[in-house]
């Protein structure tokens, strides 16, 4: 049957539908980083991101597509984690610009859409790259524009997008050949397919091959909200929550209904008991409310839909918002209180670790976002932070290279200058606190911090989570990584072999401070050890341990 229109519902589950497909495959998405750390994160940040704009949709009173299209793209962008986040996040900023005054849309508006979509995020990367997210995007809106030329069908330009986007995919590892050498698919690229799969499976009903979750829950609403049920945190694990979905209806009784049987308040609550807990059913002569956790959410709008229309649904997995919990602890302000007179300078850091938080207060930094490699803060995360500190001027440290991009954006939506110091790693930030000056201006701050980046080497060891071979070097699963600004250099079964071989290769006739960061895999009695074989080595260095608490990372080592 052919599409000729997308109303405002059809728009609505095409982003509920995308955004519930992109979640069910996180994980798959987060396996293809290209480093096999235990840190893949791609696929929880896209994820986050999309459920971000989703929420927006879904709370949206907007009556067009475009108005709809308006609270996807802000929602992206103040929800957007990581470079393929706010990647995402430009995509739809053009695609929501494109569709901006219109009621609904025909097959040349949804084509027109992808295509200003690209447009619009190749302008926000300042060097763009091939072989990334960028390129299947480009791949997936030129199919759908090269489909209207014969076709006004919306499903058919759908189609077209997503079989352009997978053979955009492909190609990634030819046009980037460190995706090549390790034998993956950009993991960015794969998270935009597996959201354009999504759009067409809200349209046509067309499932992919490669689809983990049933079509019939197309009903799936707000996936996660990050600050529903923060009282788990801290007092349970995943393996306590037995009911993974807190998931809500409200029914209007009479509306349509699918079966005669009459509505009894009793009846659905013992129904309801026997798949889930924590359970409340609350009605009317007009109206039934449901709260409850359960494995089984479409089981429960069915029950529902016996006895009238669904108004409102809702569902928040808490597997998902308990690991977002613990690993981002929130983001957290070191401002204790707002100050009541604005603060001179705001220099905020992105930072995972209470010995880590503790040592950049230390070093002058005002504010903390809580996050880094294992969790990307937000946008909105960092906006947040800004806006806290209440200062007449800002300098953000994102400590991690997958943060910049979201810092820069979130530079934008506030009413403060706002300087952008790119620290890719937490010792390129501790380096650049040395040479911030409060009475400096702010241009003036941003070049010395920004200068001083080079000055230090960077070292983070962690274990292998699968076996590869990445620049001619054989990783093994299960033995510790020496990773150099960004390289992997060293691989030994031995933690404290693998720390002192990877420091061998740091450690020239320039320097002269060694500092070692303890992380929460890390010990006392391994790092005394390297830092006694430094000694023996290398009498004329001066060697630092402090507890960073870091997760992933047992040490972080800084070489200046």
């Amino acid at each position: 049957m052919s599409i000729e229109r997308i109303t405002k519902k059809e728009f609505s589950d095409m982003v509920r539908v995308a955004a519930h497909r992109l979640e069910k495959n996180a994980k798959f998405v987060n396996s293809l980083n290209v480093f096999p750390v235990p840190d893949g994160d791609t696929g929880t940040n896209m994820s986050l991101t999309v459920q971000s704009g989703f929420k927006s949709v879904n709370e949206s009173d907007a009556d067009t597509v475009g108005g709809l299209g308006k609270a996807l793209a802000k929602g992206l962008l103040m929800g957007a984690r990581g470079n393929s986040g706010v990647i995402t996040s430009q995509i739809f900023r053009g695609f929501s610009k494109s569709i901006a005054e219109k009621d609904d849309l025909s097959a040349a508006d949804l084509a027109k859409a992808f295509d200003d979509g690209v447009k619009t995020a190749y302008k926000a990367v300042m060097k763009p790259v091939e072989g990334t997210i960028l390129t299947v995007a480009k791949y997936g809106a030129n199919a759908a524009v090269e489909a209207t030329k014969t076709s006004d069908d919306i499903a058919v330009i759908m189609k077209a997008c997503v079989e352009g986007s997978k053979e955009g995919l492909e190609k990634t590892p030819s046009l980037l050949p460190v995706l090549k050498e390790v034998g993956v698919v950009d993991s960015g690229g794969q998270g935009l397919v597996f959201i354009y799969e999504g759009f067409l499976e809200a349209l046509t009903g067309e499932k992919s091959s490669e689809e983990e979750y049933t079509p019939d829950e197309k009903e799936m609403n707000e996936m996660v909200n990050a600050t529903h049920h923060q009282s788990v945190q801290g007092q349970f694990t995943n393996k306590d929550i037995h009911n993974g979905y807190c998931t809500e209806m409200m029914v209007e009784l009479g509306q349509n209904p699918t079966s005669d049987e009459k509505f009894d308040n009793n009846t659905m609550r013992d129904y309801l008991s026997k798949i889930g807990d924590s359970l409340i059913v609350v009605s009317d002569d007009e109206v039934v409310k449901v709260h409850v956790h359960t494995n089984f959410p479409r089981k429960v709008w069915e029950e529902g839909r016996k006895f009238g229309s669904l108004v409102k649904v809702k569902i928040d997995n808490m597997r998902i918002q308990h690991e977002t919990i613990v690993d981002q602890d929130q983001p957290e302000v070191a401002v204790a209180t707002k100050p009541a007179e604005p603060i001179d300078y705001a220099v905020i850091a992105v930072s995972s670790g209470e010995g880590l938080s503790e040592l950049y207060k230390s070093l002058g930094v005002t504010s903390i976002v809580s996050g880094g490699q294992t969790m990307n803060p937000s946008t909105n995360d960092i906006v947040d932070a800004i806006n806290a500190a209440n200062a007449k001027r800002a300098i953000i440290l994102p400590n991690n290279g997958n943060i910049v991009m979201a810092a820069k954006q979130a530079a934008g939506l506030v009413d403060i200058p706002v300087a952008i110091v790119p620290s890719k790693t937490i010792s390129q930030g501790m380096t650049a606190m040395l040479s911030f000056n409060p009475e400096a201006d702010l241009d003036e701050n941003e070049e010395n911090m920004e200068d001083s980046l080079d000055t230090v080497k960077s070292g983070q060891i962690t274990q292998a989570i699968r076996d590869t071979a990445i620049d001619g070097l054989e990783i093994t699963k299960g033995h510790y990584m020496g990773i150099v600004d960004g390289k992997i250099v060293v691989d030994d079964e031995n933690i404290v072999k693998a720390t002192e071989e990877m420091l061998d290769k740091m450690i020239d006739e320039d320097s002269e401070v060694i500092t070692i960061l303890v992380g929460q895999d890390g010990n006392d009695d391994d790092a005394q050890a390297v830092s006694d074989y430094l000694d023996e080595k290398y009498d004329d260095l001066e060697t630092e341990i402090h507890q960073g608490d870091q997760p992933v990372y047992p040490y972080l080592v800084a070489v200046e």
